[in-house]
């Protein structure tokens, strides 16, 4: 038997293995970092899919956050040699992992919800923030902060 993602490369040649994995791994940043899906996850007693759902828009987000975190300036650079180079490409990998069974939608999804949420061009490049890219990451304090002391 064929997995599921080897299938879909076969049948869609649009996308690389790399972008299909960026998007679960998008959807996963989300839930774990961003905290989308926790008010659906209190309101409702069912599977944990269901409990974690998010909106076209709110996985579209999560995606150029996640991107900006692991690629900077190079995201659209990056997400392009995968093939996504638009949001509906986001939604396209979507609506594959859906037709697999590796992701599942509710009844009020749909494909275009994923159309033009944002530009990848203003929001990877035009709306890149210089600052922040570069600042070093804040340590937290030790109990041993390098500060020397007098041992008499």
């Amino acid at each position: 038997m064929t997995h599921p993602l080897k299938q879909l490369l076969e049948d869609d040649t649009r996308y690389t293995i790399e972008a299909y994995e960026f998007v679960r791994d998008a959807l996963a940043y989300a839930h774990d970092v961003m905290g989308l899906g926790v008010a659906n996850a209190a309101s409702e007693a069912s599977s944990s899919e269901a409990e974690r759902h998010l909106t076209g828009q709110e996985l579209c987000e999560a995606a150029r956050r996640y991107a900006l975190e692991q690629y900077g300036l190079m995201s659209q650079v990056v997400l392009g040699t995968w093939g996504i180079h638009a949001t509906a490409d986001i939604g396209e990998i979507v609506y594959n992992l859906i037709r697999v069974d590796l992701m599942r939608k509710s009844e009020s999804d749909r494909r275009e919800d994923f159309d033009d949420v944002y530009e990848f061009h203003r929001v990877f490049n035009d709306d890149f923030d210089f600052a922040s890219s570069m600042r070093a990451p804040r340590q937290e304090d030790d109990e041993d902060d390098g500060d020397l002391e007098d041992e008499d």
